[in-house]
């Protein structure tokens, strides 16, 4: 349901009627995203009109290969009538198990013409196990893959894999069938499904709709400069929800996809626009990027000392959301010098920030963020009761309006910007005190030399710390904290390294992080119960 500005301010002053006037009036300002309306309804559309538009333009680069808008589109076309006579419908979900690549694109675009979803997973890298659970939950005859993958699809099932480089390989299709209609998407058909990773237990997909894509993509600073003439980097893994941001962005704009091989380095100092993890983008030197003009990040926590060194170099977007409030839902340019921020909420977007009875907090005091409006997904597939747990009616709108727990701490400044305060789960007891780990993080940041910092609970007593790069003062991270924090909140021990491990989304890899500082910690306490001399 979508709500004029007038039903709006209705509802959010009845739900914030608690608070003084004067908070009143600006949270109403900040809380709610501007209003915008995307060009198009659906993703596939908005593509389409860049293939009619410019034909030869350059969709995609992989590989020393290239594909046109046109090529793209007849190809995605072509494989559409493959997937209808193999009986899938609109409303299917359909599991493109793929690495990154030109067939990859066909296929989801194809996926799109019929008005079924795709459900990515990079099957290179996905354990059979895990795939096999993914699979339960959907309902297309048909697997998406590649030849090259075969032997990762789960056996009971691969008798239902279609090659998409092996289909693409066959007689091109004649010009004059490139106009072929399929059944109508409506903008409440899902576009992809994105599954967790499963590190908790069976993977749960969240189910994105066009509209809660084309609220971000097709709308500002969603559109991220994407444009024709520009180079768009396709680093992510496809299983993550920021890659749908990369690869549908991309093509909605009619922009080029510079799509990665094993080297990210290399495929970044070709791009005009780049969207990244933090852990991802620390690897890279803005020196090497001479064509870069806009970055964005997200998925985790940015440091300050990152947002500065990318944002003197081109315009650097600090975004937030998860996956259930599709990929982001806030989202600021940073200026250097200034507090990094996540901003304010995207077009058609809301954020409050709500104390744990659920009504608003004042300005400047910490709550937990919920997430409203129309980038707001409609839940888990398959899992009712999971989704009744996590989202919830939004009392700010009204109506059928839904709201989504993030499960990120976060309090207005007086600017009218939201500042990240870590994650709830993130709030850990260390000798009966409660520490916010990402504070720690934070303070740490601030030394010498130190551009991103990892803060872990050791055991009941205490905390360690990692810091990056490995040139990092060390000394001077446990000063800065120490300065900022109580006593307790002071890692017992930092280590310093040129460069986080990161999982498969580009994330840091904290598990492991804690499994290497366990065993120092053993054998450190090995050595002091050996004592000198000891054989």
């Amino acid at each position: 349901m979508s709500f004029s500005p007038i039903d709006k301010q209705f509802f959010f002053r009845a739900a914030l009627a608690h608070l003084p006037a004067a908070p009143r009036v600006v949270f109403e300002q900040w809380g709610c995203g501007p209003t915008a309306e995307p060009a198009c309804d659906t993703v596939h559309h908005a593509i389409e009109v860049q293939a009619a538009r410019a034909p030869q333009a350059i969709a995609a680069v992989w590989a020393g290969q290239r594909i046109s808008y046109e090529q793209l589109n007849r190809q995605a076309n072509r494989l559409a009538v493959r997937l209808v006579e193999q009986g899938v419908k609109r409303g299917d979900t359909v599991a493109l198990f793929v690495e990154r690549s030109i067939p990859m694109l066909v296929g989801l675009l194809a996926v799109l013409k019929v008005g079924a979803a795709y459900v990515p997973q990079d099957a290179r890298i996905v354990p059979t196990l895990q795939l096999s659970m993914v699979l339960e939950s959907l309902s297309s005859p048909v697997i998406l893959s590649l030849s090259s993958l075969a032997e990762r699809i789960p056996a009971d099932a691969a008798h239902r894999c279609l090659g998409l480089d092996t289909f693409l390989a066959e007689e091109p299709w004649i010009a004059q069938d490139n106009d072929q209609v399929f059944a109508a998407a409506d903008t409440d058909d899902l576009c992809f499904v994105l599954f967790t990773s499963g590190t908790t237990g069976r993977p749960n997909g969240v189910c994105v709709s066009h509209r809660n894509v084309c609220n971000l993509l097709l709308t500002e600073p969603g559109r991220m400069g994407m444009a024709p003439g520009r180079n768009v980097g396709q680093i992510l893994n496809i299983g993550f929800d920021m890659a749908a941001w990369e690869i549908l962005g991309c093509l909605a704009h009619g922009a080029t996809l510079l799509i990665r091989g094993q080297d990210i380095a290399q495929t970044a100092a070709q791009c005009d626009v780049l969207i990244a993890t933090p852990s991802i983008l620390s690897t890279l030197d803005p020196e090497q990027c001479p064509d870069l003009k806009v970055v964005a990040v997200a998925g985790e926590p940015c440091s300050q000392a990152l947002a500065e060194h990318w944002a003197k170099h081109c315009a650097f977007y600090n975004g937030c959301g998860p996956t259930e409030t599709t990929i982001v839902n806030t989202l600021h340019r940073h200026v250097p010098g200034t507090l990094l921020t996540i901003g304010k909420p995207t077009p058609n977007n809301t954020v409050y920030v709500l104390n744990e009875h659920g009504r608003a907090c004042e300005l400047g005091e910490t709550g937990e963020m919920w997430a409203g409006g129309a980038g707001v997904t409609v839940g888990y597939l398959n899992n009712a009761e999971l989704t009744d747990e996590r989202y919830r009616p939004d009392p700010f709108m009204g109506g059928d309006a839904m709201m989504f727990r993030t499960r990120d701490l976060g309090r207005w400044t007086t600017e009218g910007q939201l500042e990240h305060l870590g994650r709830v789960d993130d709030q850990v007891k260390v000798r009966g005190f409660r520490v916010e780990l990402d504070a720690v993080s934070a303070a740490l940041e601030a030394g010498d030399g130190c551009t991103r910092a990892v803060t872990l609970k050791l055991d009941s007593r205490n905390l360690v710390a990692f810091v990056s790069p490995a040139s990092a003062d060390v000394q001077s991270c446990r000063a800065r904290c120490q300065e900022r924090l109580a006593y307790y909140c002071v890692p017992s021990s930092i280590y310093a390294m040129e460069h986080f491990p990161l999982t498969a989304r580009g994330k840091i890899d904290k598990g492991l992080l804690l499994q290497r500082a366990r065993e120092r910690h053993v054998a450190l306490l090995a050595l002091i119960t050996e004592g000198p001399g000891h054989d």
